[in-house]
């Protein structure tokens, strides 16, 4: 079925619902907004266009999603792949792509290609999650020690070289932000986990180096003031030659967009005792990233952090999403001038945080245990991410795991399917 979830829930809607829906969708936006922010910036977008792709992709994919609480934005498991569009074709070439991506869903979602996430191993999904999570902690290193480089290489190893080479030149104050920010976000999570805790690090951070007039960076001094309104809606430019060289890149935002979003319905699903539509989740994720694109915003998907937040905080139906996008506008409209304000460091912390709940260290253990050929796919997937690109890591470990599991099809099938993650 690819009928939308809000669809069936509006039926019975009340204002009861709505009570629920509207604190959540308060609760996540307070989450996405710096998310989106620093998400952008490790890409290589402006903090802008995070804001307008968790506007708008995370207002179309509630509004078109499979599942009853599924919640959409930018994420970091599209950090490398956008990083390297924009480094090669531009951010004209990204938002080409992402409405290629877009396309491609659609298209997958028509056929009903919303289960072939069955076919998908295990370790590979593990092995790139903790290689995307080990490159988003590195691409943050630079502005969490307050690194002054032009610009760093996109390649793993050299970048980690030049990194080594300019740790005595760290900026103490910036370090100290970023480490108030981190603590304060861990502590909360851990105590107070139903607070804002992402809002608070940053703005914690962001204060005390506004109120001392430290010498580090923020969003206002790097990028300049943020807009306080929606860009207008237009057609990336193409030409045949453009879509042919942008192909491969559209295919993996399709691919990471298609994954993350059903294995997020998936952990949904199991947090509301409940049942998402693969198909429709598939679609839109297709409408979600083609209205992105439209806007000039970077890929989408449906996040699991977001979505399980959205749970936590009570939200019900679909309409939480919608109001927690809405939410996002209305800060970006009457607020931009204060998010400018926001200090890199901070936001580099939520994101070393973010790599570090994407490696999910309470299944390391769990990992150097696996069977043989398993733990094989899994650091194979792992290295070729890190040392490679997510093309190679993802095409050699979904053929190498396909081919093991046809030499041995007597195998049990429970270690392949997704887990909570």
């Amino acid at each position: 079925m690819r009928q939308p979830k809000i669809l069936t829930t509006i039926r019975d809607y009340s204002w009861s619902l709505f009570r629920q829906d509207a604190l959540a969708g308060l609760t996540v936006a307070l989450v996405a907004l710096p998310l989106s922010i620093a998400i952008a910036i490790a890409s290589g977008a402006t903090p802008a266009q995070g804001l307008v792709t968790a506007i708008i992709g995370g207002f179309v994919i509630s509004l078109t999603s499979g599942s009853r609480v599924q919640i959409g934005g930018p994420t970091g498991a599209f950090i490398v792949v956008v990083y390297s569009v924009i480094a090669d074709h531009g951010y004209d070439g990204l938002v080409l792509a992402t409405l290629m991506a877009g396309a491609i869903l659609l298209v997958a979602g028509y056929f009903r290609a919303g289960r072939l996430i069955a076919l998908v191993p295990e370790p590979v999904i593990n092995g790139f999650t903790v290689g995307i999570a080990i490159i988003i902690a590195t691409s943050q290193l630079k502005d969490f020690l307050g690194l002054d480089i032009a610009k760093l290489p996109a390649e793993f190893l050299p970048k980690l070289a030049i990194l080594a080479k300019e740790l005595p030149n760290s900026n103490l104050y910036a370090v100290g932000v970023a480490v108030l920010a981190l603590v304060l976000m861990v502590v909360l999570r851990r105590w107070a986990p139903r607070s804002p805790s992402l809002v608070i690090g940053v703005a914690a951070g962001s204060v005390l180096a506004a109120m001392v007039a430290l010498p580090i960076d923020t969003i206002a001094s790097r990028f300049g003031e943020l807009p306080a309104s929606l860009p207008v809606p237009s057609l990336p430019t193409f030409s045949l030659a453009k879509v042919q060289e942008l192909l491969p890149s559209a295919l993996i935002i399709a691919f990471l967009a298609g994954v993350e979003s059903l294995l997020s319905a998936i952990v949904a699903d199991r947090m509301i005792e409940g049942h998402h539509r693969p198909n429709a989740e598939i679609m839109a994720q297709g409408y979600g990233n083609v209205a992105s694109a439209l806007f000039g915003g970077m890929p989408v998907t449906g996040a699991i952090a977001r979505t399980a937040t959205n749970v936590r905080a009570g939200g019900k139906t679909p309409v939480a999403g919608l109001v927690h996008a809405l939410l996002i506008l209305a800060i970006m409209l009457v607020a931009a001038r204060w998010a400018g304000m926001l200090a890199l460091p901070a936001l580099a912390a939520v994101l070393m945080l973010t790599a570090w709940n994407m490696s999910e260290p309470e299944k390391w253990r769990e990992h150097l245990h696996l069977p043989l050929t398993e733990k094989g796919l899994f650091f194979m997937t792992l290295v070729l991410t890190v040392i490679t690109d997510l093309t190679v890591a993802i095409g050699v470990g979904v053929a190498a795991g396909l081919a093991l599991r046809l030499l041995d099809k007597g195998k049990d099938d429970t270690g392949w399917t997704p887990r909570d993650r």
